[in-house]
């Protein structure tokens, strides 16, 4: 047993110290001064999470920037710009969880299944809860503008990195009401069934409402309700109109419920869609086709060319099961199209962990759970997140009528299913990850001087 946890603990120090190495691989020979660069480029498309991160992330300096639970309520937050109407005091508890989740180091990893999904969730509360003291469920473009800079400066203030915009490709008309034609809230509920909606979602079931839908058809009926206000749409702007009108309803719901609540509800309706496809950039395949098609002449050669292929898949971000099942038949699928019909992930020995973010050997790696999750920091045990034990499993080779890997798919047999996440399913908990992060940091600092 002693010896299990030992390796257990060697691994994720393992992982921490290569995600610093990725990082130092990009920016050796930068001086520390102008480590600052943003991990990704600035976008200006819809409010969705970039999962796949072009440059790597900045490094977590542990000795240089102020701790991620720092209060914002002392000398280390900027100073904001007193533009804006929503309330991050009030807040305090779910600014720094967001913080958390979207730490400097880890945000870009973590961005489509943690980071984004939260931050998304937070913006949502906050001008929900607004919503009581201004009646409108939105903001205008000026206050938008100084909102979204005053939110972003309180979060790396307290540890996060410092290009979330970037990552999560949140805009400042994100937070007005974009097409949608209603936003005050008495027009809201004299246009559709509030009680109806509310009994939808006031609380959902984060196991089953993926499948079941219950509140999301509610949300959508609403949408489609208030969008429907404006006469002589035009068909090709129908979806934009109530996609803007989907957030309105969002935010009458944060409006409408407290905080905590509120974030389970939108983190659970979120996760819905993170677990729909795969995250991953898949690169070309020119090189394991040539190896493993049309027939395999050399095991050793196409398992080599197949092992180098997936580790950059190994590099990208932590993934959740039902990602990486995806991912798995993605890949299988464009291999199985350019003529490779042999089962390689048997041949080769591919782990579905193997489609998530791995520490360079087979014995690590963290495939994240199906439901939503946050990071956790403790001053004691450090930065932790949950992660499946039962990830060591043979990737799936697709068949011909594959279909989506889903929750609601009782015959696909998977590791941390919703439906399996209970006290019995077994989970690892990074506990001594921080401490890993900052010797491993301390070594490449040394190093680089």
């Amino acid at each position: 047993m002693g010896d299990h946890s030992f390796f257990n603990e060697l691994n994720f120090f393992l992982l921490g110290l290569l995600i610093i190495l990725v990082y130092v691989d990009k920016s050796c020979c930068t001086p520390l001064t102008y480590l600052k660069a943003s991990s990704v480029d600035k976008t200006n498309d819809d409010f969705f999470p970039i999962i796949s991160p072009e440059k790597a992330p900045q490094p977590l300096m542990p000795f240089l920037a102020p701790s991620p639970l720092t209060p914002f309520t002392n000398f280390t937050v900027p100073k904001l710009s007193g533009l804006c109407p929503l309330n991050f005091t009030e807040a305090e508890t779910m600014m720094t969880l967001t913080s958390t989740d979207c730490l400097a180091l880890l945000a870009p990893y973590l961005a489509n299944v943690v980071c984004c999904p939260q931050l998304e969730a937070t913006l949502v509360i906050l001008i929900g809860q607004s919503t009581k003291n201004t009646g409108v469920l939105a903001l205008n473009m000026s206050l938008a503008k100084h909102c979204l800079s005053d939110f972003e400066q309180v979060l790396v203030s307290q540890g996060a990195n410092d290009n979330l915009n970037g990552i999560c490709k949140v805009r400042s008309s994100n937070l007005t009401e974009g097409s949608c034609p209603v936003k005050d809230v008495h027009d809201f509920e004299n246009t559709v069934n509030s009680s109806t909606l509310f009994a939808a979602c006031g609380k959902i079931d984060a196991v089953n409402e993926c499948c079941t839908q219950v509140c999301q058809n509610a949300i959508l009926d609403a949408a489609q309700k208030i969008a429907s206000k404006v006469d002589h749409l035009k068909s090709a702007h129908v979806s934009t109109r109530i996609a803007d009108c989907r957030n309105i309803v969002l935010r009458w719901l944060a409006y409408r419920l407290d905080a905590s609540r509120a974030k389970e509800v939108l983190r659970g309706l979120s996760n819905c869609n993170v677990n729909k496809g795969c995250p991953l950039a898949l690169p070309d395949t020119r090189n394991v086709t040539k190896e493993c098609g049309n027939g395999i002449r050399n095991k050793t050669a196409c398992c080599r060319a197949m092992q180098r292929y997936v580790t950059h898949l190994e590099s990208q971000s932590f993934t959740t099961n039902l990602q990486a099942l995806n991912c798995a038949a993605s890949l299988g699928m464009k291999l199985q199209s350019e003529n490779v019909t042999n089962n390689i992930y048997n041949l080769c020995h591919i782990g579905l962990k193997q489609f998530s973010l791995q520490a360079g050997t087979q014995e690590s790696g963290c495939l994240l759970q199906s439901l939503p999750s946050d990071v956790i920091f403790d001053q004691f045990s450090g930065i932790s997140f949950l992660c499946d034990l039962n990830d060591n499993i043979p990737a799936p080779w697709p068949s011909p009528n594959q279909i989506p890997a889903s929750s609601c798919n009782k015959t696909v047999k998977i590791p941390a299913l919703p439906a399996a996440a209970t006290s019995s399913q077994p989970r690892f908990r990074i506990e001594a990850f921080s401490f890993y992060l900052i010797f491993g940091l301390s070594i490449v600092l040394m190093i680089l001087h």
